[in-house]
């Protein structure tokens, strides 16, 4: 008598930060597109800033490295930077791409901001 093996079962979990940030995929096939073109990898560095028309905004830069405290969180081997002031602004929040008709851009669904500008790049916090 042979005993069949199942095939192990095999799921695919977004990769959350221990604050529950979480880069999707849209956003990881966006820098390994970016890094091809560029002839090397690219990391997305996010950053929350004053300003903006709804108190906050948030600052989105290209990078080769980041600093020693950056927080990492990485999807299909794509990285997105946090730099530690900003961490407690974007808890829980996805940073993702979106190719619409209005125009492509990475964009950050924060559940952490009470209300957003019409540019999606300004929020406020309760």
């Amino acid at each position: 008598m042979t005993s069949v093996q199942p095939a192990p079962l095999e799921l695919k979990i977004a990769r959350r930060a221990p604050e529950g940030i979480v880069l999707a995929e849209s956003a990881a096939r966006r820098l390994a597109r970016l890094g091809e073109a560029e002839g090397h990898p690219v990391l997305l560095r996010v950053a929350v800033e004053g300003g903006g028309c709804s108190g906050f905004q948030y600052q989105m830069d290209l990078v080769e490295a980041g600093e020693a405290d950056d927080l990492r969180i990485e999807t299909d081997g794509q990285v997105a930077l946090v730099d530690p002031i900003s961490v407690p602004f974007l808890k829980g929040s996805e940073i993702a791409w979106i190719d619409e008709l209005a125009g492509a851009q990475f964009v950050i669904r924060n559940p952490n901001a009470a209300t957003s500008c019409g540019c999606g790049v300004s929020f406020s916090i309760l």
